[in-house]
């Protein structure tokens, strides 16, 4: 097996956590009961934002619009907001890395929550660059977005090992040549990258 030297994080679930209870509470209280946030989300067309057909101001009063009439867009960009739980362990990890390889990351995000990201965890930081989806133009697991990151970074496919939640995600990246890591949790995905020989 070719010596892996760049390691590519996924954001959501992997780096964040994401807690939709307190913003699905505040569109209960503005008559939108949402019991499943994917239905929500499939209605407002996320992957279309996140592919950057449109801007998070759009995102919100589409959002907003499906509710009683009494949300603010102010409010709900706050609640939007604020579902975002950084993974300090995973964080670490992937500095640590950084230290010893190359690393990237690359999720699926549109323009609002990539800066409330930039300003709040200054998850630009953490690696060596990051190509957001929105900035892509194209959305995992579309193989478009891989290679617009494999042309972006210089990526070797066959040394390149990728960090995602999401098994569709995963298996593109695999159909391209790069390994792959299914993230759960920080001590499977660290053992992972151990049984690759990489330290993390």
């Amino acid at each position: 097996m070719p010596t892996i030297d760049t390691v590519v994080f996924d954001i959501g679930r992997v780096l964040v956590q994401l807690e939709f209870s307190r913003f699905l509470g505040f569109l209960a209280s503005h008559g939108l009961g949402a019991e499943r946030i994917d239905g929500l989300l499939e209605q407002v067309d996320l992957v279309a934002y996140e592919r950057g057909d449109f801007d998070g101001e759009e995102l919100l009063r589409r959002i907003a619009a499906l509710g009683d009439g009494t949300m603010t867009v102010g409010e709900l960009r706050d609640h939007w907001l604020g579902m975002f739980v950084p993974q300090q362990e995973m964080i670490g990890l992937a500095r640590r890395l950084a230290q010893r390889r190359r690393v990237y990351l690359l999720s699926n995000i549109g323009d609002m929550h990539w800066d409330f990201l930039l300003h709040e965890i200054d998850v630009a930081s953490i690696g060596h660059g990051a190509l957001p989806s929105f900035q892509a133009r194209a959305c995992k697991p579309d193989p478009a977005i891989y290679r617009k990151a494999e042309e972006l970074f210089g990526l070797v496919p066959s040394r390149t090992v990728f960090i995602d939640d999401l098994l569709p995600n995963i298996d593109t990246a695999r159909q391209r040549g790069w390994q792959a890591i299914h993230h759960y949790d920080y001590d499977s995905t660290a053992g992972r990258l151990r049984a690759l020989g990489i330290v993390p």
